[in-house]
């Protein structure tokens, strides 16, 4: 008899024990499918009350684990200086225009073909537009000097940019004008502007990774032979959110996509030219790479393949989003993408995959240079 109630109370303690590690340790919290996430109701013209609503709901259910992440791993110190917290964007949802060109010898054609795509994506809903890396001419060593503009004297110096202003006037959308090659005193860069809703330049950003590479047999292309390096990150606040700017081989560094995440950018646009060698193997994958490695949209523009130039693209223009999904794509032919971005699936995403707070600032920590030196 004895021996029988030993055996209860042993079997008893035994399955209170494994019923509580089950609780604790394997009964794991499991992360929602992109098909269970709730929808959010907002229009096109949200103000983001949605967005403030759905960030105090993800800030509770958050909270839960990060004292314990905080006190041990110091997530907070990943990031130097510390990351901002993401803003709250001027809109929720809004749709977004990838104009994927055709690009000739003529200039003044490429201009005038640019306006009539971005005229043609604002008629489809586009509230902001994005063109390819060097749109107004052949991408070439020998083109970047013949093609060159003027940017900050503008006008007459600069047709491509002044077309820029002129229709984001007009047409009260915002633009990343994709790249030209931009003259300035003894330099050239490749340099991309951003336009607002009231044609005003909002900020240039200067390609800063030059693309320097030998593949034999492959391709071979010296960009540093002609252009100049730029030496800033560029993050600017627009009327559809925080954009960070990165152009075509700016895309492989995955440390500036960092600290454009640590900006508190929304979105990366890049415009870019991938080749016939790289672009099949590399170009969806460092998209997805990007916007996955930091929870954030990304976009980009290439100019459609000719394959007659003396650089041919590979095409393939693509939004990508906060979980790393490809939202919208095309291929290689001339095609201008309307595709929605909804900015309330960054705060889902990195609710349910917290990568933020899981950072080690304990063992490594990115730094962002130029905010050191400002603050």
């Amino acid at each position: 008899m004895k021996s029988a109630i030993s055996s209860l109370i042993s079997s008893r303690n035994f399955n209170l024990h494994r019923s509580s590690l089950s609780f604790s340790i394997f009964r794991r919290p499991s992360l929602l499918l992109p098909s269970q996430f709730p929808v959010i109701s907002t229009d096109d013209k949200a103000t983001g009350a949605n967005f403030t609503s759905l960030r105090r709901k993800c800030r509770f259910h958050s909270n839960k684990s990060s004292p314990i992440m905080a006190s041990s791993f110091n997530p907070e110190q990943a990031r130097s200086p510390p990351a901002v917290p993401l803003p709250i964007p001027p809109v929720t949802k809004f749709k977004i225009g990838l104009c994927q060109l055709t690009v000739t010898p003529d200039k003044q054609r490429n201009i005038e073909h640019a306006r009539k795509a971005i005229e043609e994506a604002v008629e489809k809903g586009a509230q902001l537009v994005v063109l390819p890396e060097i749109w107004n001419g052949p991408y070439s060593n020998d083109s970047f000097p013949v093609y060159a503009e003027d940017i900050e004297a503008g006008g007459d110096a600069s047709p491509s940019t002044a077309m820029l202003s002129e229709v984001s006037r007009r047409l009260k959308v915002t633009i990343v004008g994709g790249s030209i090659a931009e003259r300035s005193g003894d330099k050239l860069y490749n340099a991309c502007c951003i336009f607002g809703t009231d044609g005003k330049l909002k900020a240039k950003h200067r390609k800063i990774h030059l693309f320097d590479i030998d593949i034999p047999g492959k391709i071979t292309f010296i960009e540093s032979k002609t252009l100049t390096a730029g030496q800033t990150p560029t993050v600017v606040d627009t009327e559809v959110g925080r954009i960070g700017i990165g152009i075509c081989y700016d895309i492989r560094f995955q440390e500036l996509a960092m600290i454009y995440a640590a900006r508190g950018a929304h979105l990366i646009c890049y415009p870019g030219a991938f080749n016939m060698t790289t672009g099949p193997l590399h170009w969806e994958l460092l998209q997805r790479a990007r916007a996955a490695d930091n929870q954030l949209y990304v976009a980009t523009c290439s100019p459609a393949r000719d394959v007659g130039a003396g650089y041919v693209a590979w095409g393939h223009s693509t939004l990508v989003g906060p979980f790393g999904e490809v939202l919208a794509t095309t291929e290689h032919d001339e095609a201008i993408i309307i595709a929605e971005i909804d900015y309330s699936l960054i705060e889902l995403r990195r609710t349910n995959l917290p990568l933020l707070k899981q950072k080690r600032g304990d063992l490594y920590q990115l730094v962002d240079v130029e905010r050191l030196k400002s603050e």
